[in-house]
């Protein structure tokens, strides 16, 4: 690995990637690749977010999570019994530290060396004037990639500052399991590590402004309420935060109902309440890193969340400069950050020639059943103005689910109603997430309906049932034999 502490020369790069994460990365490594002199700025733990308290601890205790659901749920099938419990929480805790020390070697650290164009230094960066300063002193490099990730909003809840709330970082470095657990952000985070969390025995409340998962059609929203419900979550939807506090005994959360409008604007309807829990875990999204890098004082543009505004190519306000990842505070998933950070460096080095294009970008909720989504969903196609036409399976409808003896769930396909354009779809099943590279590549490739109807889908598999969706369009598949379709 290259010398971290090594400052012999801060001058000559032709590129300079900041931030050491999974864009970061990309980013160097395409830039050496096509043979500019990179400099790899990194600061804290090198390998970012997703490797060291994202994606992978968090996916890797989701699947322990799954396996002692697994052990009851097995009982949906006549003549089967038992159960498997959660023993000792330290010893899988080691395990996750032990698989994300294993990846941040292999896929950060060791890939160092292979590449000869790319410094690593570890520092501090701030653009000063039209220096770029990393510790203070200056370094000098043709582009700059802006690469600094993003980290746990904090929602401006009153008395929070005086709380000690769990993120979702600290939450996945627990020492200790509470016996309860209040989780005030109904998104991905909130239903992923609520349900982890419920399953491995703590009693989990949920609470959200509007409903789970918002973004996502209501009928997922209000499957994947009922069914986390089913398991003894408690979710409480629809409520302002009135005061939050610490108290001997946990903390105190005083909210009330809220209806809302499409504006946003919001009415009391009922009088507050009181949820009580041992610890308090605020997963209300994330805030993109770009404070104290002085870019409001070098003439680059941020949104209202903090992102980092770009063009198509990845550029900044500031020509010269890019950006990709979570900085942008738009499509905050490792895979998206890492294939913008490629099109930034391409794009600096050979001119701006590469769109980023995120029309076919899946995204997966690990909670379970799975959701699964690309392209647009039937509210976002409305909102454009669009024609559509909608079809919707409830999983009963798909031989795999009945096979598992597990139901729960249901496909939503949305489709232009003139053309029989598929434009988007939704995936509620326990394997959507495997299933929605279908879709992926049928939106990629402009497929109607009618033409994934038609194709040809192996029998008694999560992924048959985009054909049976794509039938329903015009067809009752009720009245269809195995295969027939």
């Amino acid at each position: 690995m290259t010398d971290c502490c090594n400052r012999t020369s801060l001058d000559g790069f032709d590129v300079a990637v900041v931030g050491a994460g999974s864009a970061g990365f990309s980013a160097a490594i395409t830039a050496a690749e096509l043979g500019a002199k990179v400099a790899l700025i990194g600061h804290g733990m090198i390998g970012g977010t997703c490797v060291n308290v994202g994606c992978v601890p968090s996916k890797t205790l989701i699947r322990a999570a799954e396996a002692v659901h697994g052990g009851t749920a097995a009982r949906r099938f006549p003549g089967l019994g038992g159960s498997v419990h959660l023993d000792d929480w330290s010893a899988l805790a080691a395990s996750k530290d032990a698989l994300v020390g294993e990846l941040r070697q292999k896929k950060y650290v060791d890939l160092l060396p292979a590449y000869a164009g790319v410094s690593y230094i570890e520092g501090m960066v701030r653009l000063a004037g039209s220096e770029l300063l990393v510790d203070d002193a200056p370094m000098q490099a043709g582009k700059v990639i802006l690469a600094t990730g993003a980290r746990a909003a904090v929602p401006p809840i009153p008395g929070l500052d005086d709380v000690p709330y769990l993120t979702s970082t600290s939450a996945l470095a627990l020492e200790h399991l509470p016996k309860s657990l209040l989780v005030i952000g109904g998104g991905v985070i909130g239903v992923e590590l609520g349900q982890m969390f419920a399953r491995l025995g703590v009693a989990i409340t949920i609470c959200c402004r509007s409903r789970l998962l918002p973004e996502m059609d209501l009928e997922i929203s209000a499957a994947l309420q009922s069914y986390l419900e089913a398991e003894g979550v408690r979710v409480c939807a629809g409520i302002g935060y009135r005061r939050i506090e610490q108290t001997d005994g946990g903390v105190v959360l005083t909210c009330e109902a809220l209806s809302c409008d499409d504006e946003g604007q919001c009415d009391t309807v009922a009088t507050a309440q009181t949820i009580r829990a041992e610890k308090v875990l605020i997963a209300t999204g994330r805030r993109p890193n770009s404070d104290g890098l002085g870019l409001g004082e070098r003439g680059i543009s941020l949104g209202r969340g903090g992102g980092i505004i770009v063009d198509d190519y990845l550029e900044t306000s500031v020509p010269g400069i890019y950006a990709a990842g979570d900085v942008t505070g738009r499509d905050q998933f490792v895979y998206m950050a890492a294939y913008g950070a490629k099109l930034a460096a391409r794009n600096a080095i050979e001119g701006n020639q590469h769109r980023y294009d995120n029309s076919a970008m899946p995204a997966v909720v690990f909670t379970d059943p799975q959701v699964a989504t690309v392209g647009l969903t039937e509210t976002a196609a409305r909102v454009l103005g669009m024609d559509v036409k909608v079809s919707l399976l409830p999983l009963d409808a798909v031989p795999r689910a009945l096979a598992a003896r597990d139901t729960r769930g249901l496909i939503k396909l949305v489709a232009d109603n003139g053309t029989d354009r598929l434009l988007g779809g939704q995936i509620l099943a326990p394997e959507g997430a495997d299933a929605i590279q279908t879709l992926v590549l049928a939106l990629k490739h402009a497929m109607t309906a009618a033409e994934l109807g038609a194709t040809i889908f192996p029998y008694l598999t999560t992924v048959e049932s985009l054909k049976l969706a794509a039938q329903t369009f015009d067809k009752d598949i009720a009245k269809l034999s195995c295969c027939a379709g």
